[in-house]
């Protein structure tokens, strides 16, 4: 119904920047929130960053003044900047989209995840 795919992660050393992207397709007219989780080993899956439609943004503590999330609704895609990474930052990052609008009107009131991307970093 919805997928998503994300692209952008690697290794970088710590201090270094990257930035993760990910498209959603499928039988789409809007989507409530897109944003990012991420889990590193051993962890559970935590939030990272998420901006709904009207651009609310919700920010985890962890990455605030060092992550920026932002997202193009017309096309359905969420980007994240990743600055100043640290070797704690390194998790599989998965894309999210919640609450998604279908043709007809209809509200699918679900989350979708993407199968995630790797962001390494070196110390």
């Amino acid at each position: 119904q919805v997928q998503l795919v994300e692209s952008g992660g690697g290794l970088v050393q710590a201090g270094g920047s990257l930035r993760l992207s990910c498209a959603a397709s499928g039988n789409i007219s809007s989507i409530n929130g897109m944003g990012w989780y991420r889990q590193a080993p051993g962890k559970q899956r935590e939030l990272v960053a998420s901006r709904t439609i009207t651009g609310t943004t919700t920010c985890a503590d962890s990455v605030k003044g060092r992550y920026t999330i932002s997202r193009d609704n017309a096309k359905n895609t969420v980007h994240l900047q990743l600055s100043s990474l640290t070797p704690e930052d390194t998790a599989v990052y998965f894309c999210n989209a919640y609450g998604v609008w279908v043709p007809g009107s209809r509200f699918v009131d679900m989350n979708f995840w993407g199968k995630g991307t790797l962001v390494t970093v070196s110390s």
